[in-house]
C-alpha cells in the first residue's frame, strides 16, 4: 500500500514572479558579442573558457557586482584588454 504524499509543514508556495519579455527592438540595438575576429586569418573564434578560482580584493570585486549580472565577463574583458595593450607595447619596442 502507498502512501499519499503529504506537503510539509512550514512551506508556504512561492509567489509566481511576472515573466519578463524583450522587445525585437531593444535586441537589435545591443547584440551580444560572443566571437572574436582575429585580424590575421578574419576566421570567428570562441576562447575556450576554464573555470578558476580567483581571489580578488573585495572593494575591486564589488566595483565589477555593482553593475549587475555579467561581472565575470567585465572582469575577462578587463584581463583581455590588459593582456592586448601588454602584447602591443612589446611587439613596439
Amino acid at each position: 500500500m502507498k502512501r499519499a504524499k503529504v506537503a510539509k509543514k512550514g512551506r508556504k508556495a512561492k509567489p509566481q514572479q511576472a515573466k519578463k519579455t524583450i522587445s525585437v527592438q531593444a535586441v537589435a540595438e545591443k547584440p551580444r558579442r560572443r566571437y572574436i575576429t582575429l585580424p590575421e586569418s578574419m576566421e570567428w573564434y570562441r576562447p575556450i573558457k576554464k573555470p578558476v578560482t580567483l581571489r580578488l580584493d573585495a572593494d575591486v570585486l564589488a566595483w565589477f557586482k555593482k553593475s549587475g549580472r555579467g561581472y565575470q565577463t567585465r572582469i575577462n574583458r578587463a584581463l583581455r584588454k590588459l593582456m592586448k595593450d601588454e602584447t602591443s607595447e612589446r611587439s613596439s619596442e
